[in-house]
């Protein structure tokens, strides 16, 4: 492989990459004490993601400390409702908390632009990009709608996301609506992220696990293709991953269904079923974050049964779902050392 190439780019395109390339979700984030300061200067969670100086410099900072192969935009899911005025807020230990959505307000976001909004954050990819080393890759990333539209219906997370399933079961037409209009928001804002300087794009469904399968169908894998046909109508060789978390077996059609280049597997996802997957292209994934937290041979296991079942193909090494603030940054050094050919 040719000096300064973008591992994570090149198993994007469907090859094998020996050692595999290796990011985290969350990799940017509360278990690093340099994030805890420099979140403490931002402000409000908002005004960090909304500050290309702060927001450039937590991306940076597991970048420095680590070698990822990728860094992600430091950012939220969030930010679309956001830009749609739903009066987003993060409060201290209770999460985000934004104004419910009614069925009568749904037609009013289809008009409203929201990349003007978004342009602090176009801002910290253009900077990243530019400081970043080469063969680094830029991710960039957005909600899914069916998960966006999850805080956006009941203001708040929820265990089971009930009140926006009964939603779309008693407002069908309105919530079919909502997820259309989500698409397209998400869609144009990751075209702005990719002309801004991202090599590559993740579509984040947290929630998908709470579908069944019909729902799954219709909420989870119908809006992520429009998103991604969308974005590959007007980017071609745009590279996208897409995470539907909690999937399980309805994973097996999501590559085709959604058209994404790669997919995301949470912890829960069988190796044997990971391996199905790959062969029909570049998986990511899937350690329990849990076993970050417990370092040794916990640690260790997980990671050797990762790269013993998917390390000859396509894979993307990752965890399963975000890093934890409990997370001990010296069992994250162990974990990059491990992947990249440590003892085994």
């Amino acid at each position: 492989m040719a000096s300064g190439t973008r591992k994570i780019v090149e198993v994007l395109n469907g090859k094998a990459v020996s050692p595999p390339p290796i990011w985290l979700m969350r990799q940017a984030g509360r278990y690093l004490p340099e994030y805890r300061e420099t979140r403490a200067k931002a402000g409000s969670f908002l005004d960090l993601c909304y500050s290309p100086e702060h927001a450039v410099e937590v991306t940076l900072q597991p970048i420095r400390r680590y070698g990822f192969d990728a860094a992600i935009l430091f950012s939220d899911i969030l930010v679309i409702p956001d830009a749609l005025k739903r009066q987003v807020r993060f409060d201290e230990g209770h999460g985000p908390r934004m104004q419910p959505l009614s069925v009568d307000e749904i037609p009013a976001l289809a008009p409203m632009p929201v990349l003007g909004h978004l342009e602090p954050v176009l801002e910290t990819v253009r900077r990243l990009r530019a400081e970043l080393p080469h063969e680094t890759t830029l991710l960039g990333f957005c909600g899914a709608p069916w998960t966006v539209a999850t805080y956006m219906i009941a203001g708040q997370g929820t265990p089971d996301q009930a009140p926006t399933r009964l939603f779309a079961y008693k407002e069908p037409r309105a919530f079919s609506q909502l997820l259309d209009i989500l698409a397209e928001k998400s869609a144009d804002y990751l075209v702005a992220q990719i002309d801004a300087g991202a090599d590559a794009v993740q579509i984040f469904d947290s929630w998908a696990g709470v579908l069944g399968e019909k729902e799954f169908a219709d909420y989870a894998v119908k809006p992520v293709r429009r998103i991604v046909d969308l974005v590959k109508a007007r980017r071609p060789q745009a590279k996208i991953i897409a995470f539907a978390k909690g999937a399980g077996l309805f994973l097996k059609d999501y590559r085709q269904g959604t058209g994404a280049d790669a997919i995301g597997l949470d912890w829960t996802v069988p190796l044997s079923l990971a391996a199905e997957l790959q062969k029909d292209g570049p998986v990511q994934g899937n350690l329990d974050p849990q076993r970050v937290v417990a370092g040794g041979n916990a640690l260790r296991d997980g990671i050797d049964a990762i790269l013993d079942a998917l390390g000859n193909g396509p894979l993307i090494f990752n965890l399963g779902h975000g890093i934890t603030p409990q997370a001990d940054p010296v069992n994250v050094a162990a974990l990059v050392e491990r992947v990249r050919g440590g003892a085994r």
